[in-house]
């Protein structure tokens, strides 16, 4: 009772002074590495799209045929719906290099047309993606800029469960906020995430925060924020985060060839529980069991079976099934490792040459290259040309970017940029590529019409 008298007895302040002391303070941390953090807008162009009818053709209204003409000028072309409004996305990178290269998540910048910088001292540049990764969710970006601040990259593989970590990012837009949080858990799968050993994390992280980095007390990026689980939508204490190490092995290959390659071994495996391992005669639950293995793989042609279990991956130990694709993915295709598998109450080793991953099958088109405008034109035929009564012109197949926003979209013919005739995409770029133009002004045929459209450049 003695104590407890003694402790009230203590001031105010003396108790509140001690609570403190025990938190750190992030304020030198977060002045000094939020000019390193990015917050980055994207937009998607909306694309015409068409709407078939059943029958293969669109049904003429029911009005009077010497009606129909006229109403018809008020009405999308044949199958063709009204272009929707653009979508606008949001997210948070962070500089890596000072000449403008950028970490942020795949899955920000994905199926963008437009990506959008701003930088902490507000800058905004347009940025262009170099690649993505939707396996591990890392892009690279890169804007036209010199000497800029950049991260320190930390270790992730010394992080301690219950270490003190800040986020900075841009939460629902709300710009440069940083967040505090503990290591919560390391090693994390994640559904269908199987290259990725995420850090979790209570760091409050919400929409906008994705691509932004999770920094060390030591002001070092130890990940990238990715993603978070909610049942809301918005932060319940449950975030998660890739290893600088594995993010930055990614940028690397996409800086140096705009992809990522991975081997690839042609097995379906699984958890070995207790129960398995028990029905296998192991000792403790331990390596990936293979369920399947693909026809013509190259785990079939080094000869692995269903019911193998593998425990060495070219001399590293297999704790968890988990931990085999990332092995698997980690080798350069078309090199040789060495399997250490379990069968029928011994263990065998088994050569395999590593095979290749195939690429993500992207939505997006990407063979079209847009020029500054984010147009793709094609030159006209001269019968094209006669049919539709004009001496030059180019075909617009695909509009996105600045392009798209004036209101031009595929089946425009571009005649002129101001008054110099274009008949080439050479040569319309070559006028659009001009530095010093800022505005130009298309002439473009519409059906019957001919319009001059003003269109604002982007600064490329």
């Amino acid at each position: 009772m003695k104590n407890w008298i003694a402790l009230l007895a203590l001031p105010l302040g003396f108790l509140a002074g001690t609570a403190t002391a025990q938190l750190p303070d992030f304020t030198d941390l977060v002045e000094k590495q939020a000019p390193t953090v990015v917050n980055i807008t994207t937009t998607s162009e909306a694309r015409q799209v068409q709407r078939p009818h059943p029958h293969g053709q669109t049904p003429k209204p029911e009005i009077p045929d010497d009606m129909f003409d006229f109403f018809r000028r008020f009405m999308p072309p044949d199958g063709e719906m009204p272009n929707m409004p653009p979508r606008h996305g949001q997210g948070s990178g962070f500089l890596i290099s000072s000449d403008g290269y950028i970490l942020t998540n795949a899955h920000v910048v994905n199926d963008a047309d437009d990506v959008s910088v701003k930088l902490n001292d507000k800058r905004e540049f347009a940025a262009k993606v170099i690649g993505s990764d939707t396996r591990t969710d890392i892009a690279l970006l890169k804007i036209n800029a010199e000497g800029l601040p950049r991260v320190s990259i930390g270790d992730p593989n010394k992080l301690r469960v219950g270490e003190w970590v800040l986020a900075i990012g841009a939460p629902f837009g709300f710009e440069n906020s940083a967040t505090a949080g503990i290591v919560s858990a390391k090693g994390r799968s994640l559904p269908d995430e199987n290259y990725v050993p995420f850090i979790q994390t209570d760091a409050a992280v919400n929409p906008g925060n994705s691509g932004g980095p999770l920094f060390n007390l030591k002001g070092e990026v130890v990940a990238v924020n990715s993603q978070i689980v909610s049942r809301s939508g918005g932060y319940m204490g449950l975030a998660f985060s890739i290893p600088i190490d594995v993010a930055l092995e990614v940028a690397d290959q996409l800086k140096l060839k705009g992809k990522v390659n991975r081997g690839r071994l042609g097995v379906m495996i699984q958890e070995v529980t207790q129960d398995l391992a028990d029905s296998f005669g192991l000792k403790s639950p331990q390596g990936a069991l293979v369920a399947d293995v693909e026809a013509d793989s190259p785990a079939e042609k080094a000869g692995v079976q269903v019911s193998d279990i593998i425990l060495k991956y070219d001399g590293k130990p297999v704790e968890s099934s988990i931990e085999l694709p990332r092995m698997v993915g980690a080798t350069k295709p078309g090199s040789s490792a060495v399997l250490t598998v379990w069968r029928k109450g011994a263990t065998h080793e088994l050569m395999v040459k590593v095979g290749e991953m195939p690429d993500d099958k992207v939505a997006k088109a990407v063979e079209k290259k847009h020029n500054r405008a984010g147009l793709v034109v094609s030159a006209l035929k001269a019968e094209q040309k006669r049919s539709l009564k004009i001496d030059s012109g180019v075909l617009v197949e695909d509009a996105t970017g600045a392009a798209a926003r004036a209101g031009i979209k595929p089946g425009d013919v571009i005649q002129a940029v101001g008054n110099q005739p274009v008949n080439t995409a050479d040569e319309l770029n070559r006028l659009l590529g001009d530095a010093t133009r800022k505005n130009v002004a298309l002439l473009v045929k519409r059906g019957e019409q001919s319009i001059y459209i003003s269109l604002r450049l982007d600064n490329k």
